[in-house]
């Protein structure tokens, strides 16, 4: 498994199929025995070692966020509605996958020579944009993709500057290949829940059923992060940094870190000599939230990587803040115990 394969293929929320079949194989592959839930959530329990062990649930999420077709145009154009939090300033003009066939598309709209004075200061909605799959009318677009078919970006995984990497779908691919490392790499003083959820852009739906069905005593969310540290953004101001870690939050907009578990996370990666830093931001939300409010309540934390440009086609993260993520976590559960 590498990161790459794992960006590349196309899984929006409620369409993770893919990437579900992908993961199962894997895991087989390396010996473990996953089951999939009523929610489409993969999860591989690894019993640990030692007697009155905790129980962790860490989780990565399988979806990404894409969009979804609600009609055709009598012109033969795809209308659209996002699936999850994407912002249509940043979807123009790029190329996208529509349906399981993968038929190739662009995301439109009136070209600015035809634009107003007014026009332009007005921000696009999804009223205003469309995708162009090459259709000659409405039945065509709709024998094609008829109401209900998911479409993604396509993009490409590159490598460029010092080990940054741009690629779609980062958040959540980082979280989902270190809970598959996490899973090979040895036994923990705690019991192992991985899930691998479904639906998180949506309302981390899948985390919500697993965190209640699988009883954990403590919960860790493998997240992407955004990452505002453009050169513009005053240092104060800056939410993380790319190379500076994983981020450790503090909270956000669904949940507050159980201060035990933020204050063991921070103690370790100064120890150990991992790289972090602190999210300076409450903001977004992610599957914490869920876990937190699952029975009579979870600890939980959250471990980010820092991604630039998030939840858009060209998410960029560094792949020395990808395995920091590993690494603590991977601490973190060994020494659970301590907790």
């Amino acid at each position: 498994m590498d990161l790459k394969t794992l960006t590349e293929i196309n899984a929006p929320s409620g369409f993770e199929q893919p990437m579900r079949r992908y993961l199962l194989d894997e895991l087989r592959a390396i010996g473990l025995n996953p089951v999939i839930d009523r929610m489409g959530n993969i999860v591989v329990v690894k019993e640990g070692r030692g007697e009155n062990r905790k129980r962790v649930m860490v989780s990565a999420h399988m979806d990404e966020v894409g969009f979804i077709v609600i009609s055709a145009t009598e012109d033969g154009f795809l209308r659209v509605r996002s699936l999850g939090g994407v912002d249509p300033r940043v979807i123009i003009s790029k190329r996208v996958l529509v349906g399981d066939s993968r038929i190739p598309g662009v995301i439109g709209a009136m070209a600015i020579h035809l634009q107003s004075a007014e026009d332009r200061k007005r921000v696009l909605g999804y009223n205003d944009v469309y995708v162009d799959i090459g259709a000659k009318d409405k039945k065509e677009a709709e024998a094609k993709a008829p109401k209900g078919t998911q479409v993604s970006f396509d993009t490409a995984y590159v490598v460029y500057g010092e080990d940054f990497i741009c690629a779609k779908a980062l958040d959540d691919r980082v979280g989902c290949w270190n809970l598959f490392r996490l899973l090979q790499q040895g036994d923990y003083p705690c019991d192992l829940v991985a899930v691998f959820s479904s639906q998180e852009e949506v309302g981390c739906r899948g985390a919500k059923g697993a965190a209640f069905a699988q009883k954990p005593d403590v919960g860790i969310a493998l997240e992407g992060t955004t990452c505002n540290d453009l050169g513009d953004i005053p240092d104060v101001s800056q939410v993380c940094r790319c190379g500076k870690g994983v981020a450790v939050s503090f909270g956000d907009g669904a949940s507050l870190a159980n201060r035990t578990l933020f204050r063991k996370a921070l103690e370790i990666g100064q120890e150990e000599g991992i790289a972090h830093q602190v999210k300076g931001s409450i903001s977004g939300g992610n599957e914490s939230g869920v876990m937190q409010r699952s029975r009579q309540g979870i600890p939980t934390l959250v471990l980010s990587v820092p991604c630039r440009y998030i939840h858009s086609p060209s998410t960029v993260c560094k792949l020395e803040d990808v395995d920091s993520q590993l690494a603590l976590t991977r601490a973190l559960l060994m020494r659970m115990d301590e907790i």
